[in-house]
């Protein structure tokens, strides 16, 4: 019977790992990194708007001071927390239901943006924020050789 060596399956192992990187590519290459620890991720449309990029975010049940939106090196970040409870009465019993829902999202934007322009609104449950894309310098920089 002859001995196997550790190196007989590397190839497979290498074909293995090769897949997966694959596949976290796929995941988290688009730009739209998503992360929610419920499970509840917001859905997002990003639309060019030639001199800005238009983000909506569905958020139904979150009111706007549950939420908060970040931009940071060319990255959008949603995160909100909402909470809920409804106490109901009857002759012998409560009934008293609680929920807690939270979400968390990052977008990575195509472009530079513009940080200081930026703006948001919140209407029934869609969240829409407004990202100027900053603007191209044709000028350059001159550096001085020491």
């Amino acid at each position: 019977m002859a001995r196997q060596s550790p190196l007989d399956n590397m190839e497979s192992w290498l074909e293995q790992m090769s897949r997966q990187f694959e596949e976290a590519a796929e995941r988290w290459g688009g730009g739209f990194e998503t992360w929610a620890p419920d499970g509840q991720l917001p859905q997002v449309d990003l639309v060019d708007a030639e001199t800005e990029f238009v983000v909506t975010a569905d958020l139904p049940g979150f009111d706007k001071d549950e939420l908060e939106v970040l931009i940071t090196d060319q990255t959008l970040i949603i995160e909100g927390e909402h909470s809920h409870e409804t106490d109901e009465e009857s002759e012998n019993y409560i009934h008293r239901e609680r929920s807690q829902r939270s979400v968390s999202r990052r977008l990575r934007l195509p472009e530079p943006v513009d940080e200081d322009d930026v703006s948001a609104s919140m209407d029934k449950g869609v969240l829409t924020v407004r990202i100027a894309k900053a603007e191209p310098t044709t000028d350059g920089h001159r550096i001085d050789i020491e």
